[in-house]
This record gives structure tokens, sequence and C-alpha cells, in this order.
């Protein structure tokens, strides 16, 4: 069966999670879509995840959520991280890290989606991930001998590996998302040999804002030089919330057909 894949691009705060409750439905019944992804690595107030916002985002009709460089910056999700299964960390995190890295889903027809968080080498200073290149092919080989499809949600800090890894992995799996830069890129495509990509899905919350978050708090933090670990922007008609990310279409043989980005505004 071909498969219809919605990505929710990064949610940021309280605006990206009512995006993902008001938009998301339509969404899903215009593209009739089989299965669905959100990366909230910045769903509770802009900064990490909470387990509340975890489940919640969850029973909205989320089957996976990715995170990131911040997946473990809310205590309260930590704790139950293992006990979560629809949430990721990143594979590459040392093995010692809660939770898992990866799930396989079983759409109605049987078909499996393999569904993996990883994180960037670059971009990361305070964290001690291991390569994601050099750990790839062992895992998607793993991978593949149980799942019909491979999602790859790419988290880095730069565009450039976020490029450079979908080059890599192009064949090997059917869609590379890149994801963490808050800013949708203009290059979705399908690779030479079937894999959908896009270096930068976006993110889903206020665009009138500076990565979804207030715009007088992040001036503010470059003329002082103090950081100011500001809350989400508030949603509204001049913040100009949106939902953004991708719908990739992928045949019976695990290759991708079609990748369109999506910008979806809330009013």
């Amino acid at each position: 069966m071909e498969v219809k894949l919605l990505y929710i691009a990064e949610i940021v705060g309280k605006a990206g999670i009512s995006c993902v409750k008001q938009i998301m439905p339509k969404i899903k019944a215009e593209y009739g879509i089989n299965f669905c992804i959100a990366n909230a690595d910045s769903a509770t107030n802009g900064s990490g995840l909470g387990k509340n916002h975890a489940g919640y985002i969850h029973k909205l009709g989320v089957d996976v959520l990715t995170g990131g460089d911040m997946i473990f910056y809310k205590k309260d999700l930590v704790d139950d991280l293992s006990s979560m299964s629809y949430v990721l960390r990143p594979y590459n995190f040392p093995p010692e890290s809660p939770g898992r890295s990866y799930k396989i889903c079983t759409l109605i027809d049987g078909t499996k989606i393999a569904v993996v968080s990883v994180l960037g080498y670059t971009g990361f200073n305070r964290i001690h991930a291991d390569n994601p290149f050099v750990r790839f092919e062992s895992l998607v080989e793993r991978l593949k001998k149980d799942a019909d499809i491979v999602i790859i949600d790419f988290h880095s800090g730069t565009t450039a590996e976020k490029k450079t890894f979908a080059f890599f992995a192009d064949g090997q799996v059917s869609a590379v998302i890149g994801s963490h830069g808050l800013v949708q890129t203009a290059d979705p495509r399908i690779m030479p040999n079937g894999t959908a990509a896009i270096t930068d899905a976006g993110r889903t919350g206020c665009i009138n804002s500076v990565g979804g978050c207030g715009t007088q708090a992040a001036i503010q933090e470059f003329l002082s030089g103090i950081p100011n670990w500001t809350k989400g922007e508030e949603m509204s008609l001049e913040t100009l919330p949106e939902l953004q990310g991708v719908v990739v279409t992928i045949a019976e043989n695990g290759k991708a057909t079609a990748i369109e980005a999506l910008r979806v505004p809330l009013y």
C-alpha cells in the first residue's frame, strides 16, 4: 500500500500545540494521511518537552514524537521516558540514556514504519553524542529486517551536516527530514536513490517571532549578552501562528515518490 506520511516541524510553545490541535485534522483529511510524526523538542515553553504536553500531543493524533538536544530538559519527562514508547530521544546518545531512540509502528494493512531520532555531530557543544554517520549503517541494517519504511528525523545545528547526511543515507531509508533550524528550507526533493529529503522542515508556532519565541526578549539578549530563557511567543493574529512540515508519499517498495513542504496558517 502507498503510505502518506505527515511530519510536523518542531512544535514551539503553546502556539505550536494549538496549531497542531486545530490544523492537523484538516491536513490529515485533505491528504489522506496514514501516519503522523512531530518533532516536539520545544513544545513546553519553547524549551524541551514536558510529560503532560507529550501525552496531550500524542492524544491529538501524533503517532510518534521525536526530540533533539533538549529532550532531557524537563525532569518529569525524563523520569517516565522509558514507559512512553511514543517519545524518542536521539539514538546516538549514550547507551545509559533513558528512553528509546526508535519505534516500529504497524499500520492497519500490516505495513511497518520505523521512526528514528538522530542528533547531528555539529552545533551542540554541551552534548557528547556519538558520531551519527559511524553508527548509522548498523542501525539501518537492523531496522530494515523488521520494517518496510524507515524515517529519520535528523536534528543538527548546521544545514551542511543535514544535507550531507541526506546524501549519505540516500537509498537506505525512505526519508531524512532535517530539524532544529526552526526555519523551513526551500529544498524538499527526492534524492537520486529514492529517499525524500528536506534540510529543515521549519517550525510549528508563531512565525512573526525569533524561533517561535518573543522578539523583544531575543533583541534584549543580543544587546545585553545575558541569556534570556524566554517562553514561546503568545499566539495572536499579529504573531502569525502556522503549522509547518512535510507530506511524504512512499511506495510499497519503501522508496519515496513525492515530498511536499507545508505552511498552513492558523488564521
